[in-house]
């Protein structure tokens, strides 16, 4: 504990899922978290549940760059700079080939990529030499998964982005890596597939993964506070997975 003690912490879809269980590892971490979302009750929550005097939460969508300049405004406000950004924000929807739309086509870009990319760029003026950024990619970016191929492609350019960034900013000292969950039981499973259906498709991913179960939020977030502090201070570019041996074995 403790690792991250006086740090600051911007993390994008910080109120839910991975993003909620990555700022609240870290918070206790001692880092201070900042959190964007588009929901603000659940942003609210989220705030409570992380700690008030941990986290300051901004409402706002990660493809609208003025909600991205409110948010580092924020940080800004602070006057500490910032050490840690993990760019966890991410859209999903199923179609195949034959069924994608330009609709779906460039929502999934915008939020997965381009607000990526923004989250990071506009980072860059507050980014205190030595600092941490992460990027959640996906095992799916590799999988080749039937109706998911808009959202793999997407998957794959943050992998891309990883290696890229972490060559140009590795002469500030700025570590980029990307984390690569696999099957993770977050309601992202149920806002995707329905209620009814979910309980299935858990079942079935869970039969895909070596360990034989999905994971939690809280391990992803274990791997990303890891990314984030010198105890990675050797690890530059890469991507780690988190998926119980599914891409692995």
């Amino acid at each position: 504990m403790g690792q991250l003690e006086g740090k600051a912490a911007v993390i994008t879809g910080g109120h839910t899922g991975i993003g909620l269980a990555s700022a609240v590892q870290l918070a206790a971490e001692g880092a201070h978290v900042f959190i964007i979302g588009r929901r603000r009750a659940e942003l609210d929550a989220a705030e409570e549940t992380i700690g008030s005097a941990r986290a300051t939460a901004v409402a706002g969508d990660i493809t609208n760059l003025a909600d991205l300049d409110r948010l580092y405004d924020a940080v800004r406000a602070r006057g500490r700079g910032l050490d840690v950004v993990f760019a966890n924000t991410a859209t999903a929807s199923l179609a195949t080939l034959g069924q994608d739309t330009e609709e779906q086509i460039d929502r999934t870009f915008a939020v997965n990529a381009r607000g990526t990319l923004f989250t990071v760029q506009k980072a860059l003026p507050l980014l205190n030499d030595g600092a941490s950024v992460i990027l959640n990619a996906s095992t799916a970016a590799g999988n080749g998964t039937e109706a998911f191929g808009v959202f793999a492609a997407s998957k794959a350019a943050g992998r891309s982005f990883a290696r890229t960034w972490a060559d140009e900013l590795k002469g500030r000292g700025i570590r980029v890596n990307a984390v690569s969950p696999g099957p993770v039981d977050t309601t992202g499973i149920t806002d995707l597939f329905g209620e009814e259906s979910a309980p299935g498709v858990r079942a079935h991913l869970a039969a895909g993964v070596a360990m034989g179960r999905t994971g939690r939020p809280e391990e992803v977030a274990a791997a990303v506070a890891f990314l984030a502090s010198e105890q990675s201070s050797y690890v530059l570019g890469a991507n780690l997975y988190v998926d119980g041996g599914e891409n692995q074995i």
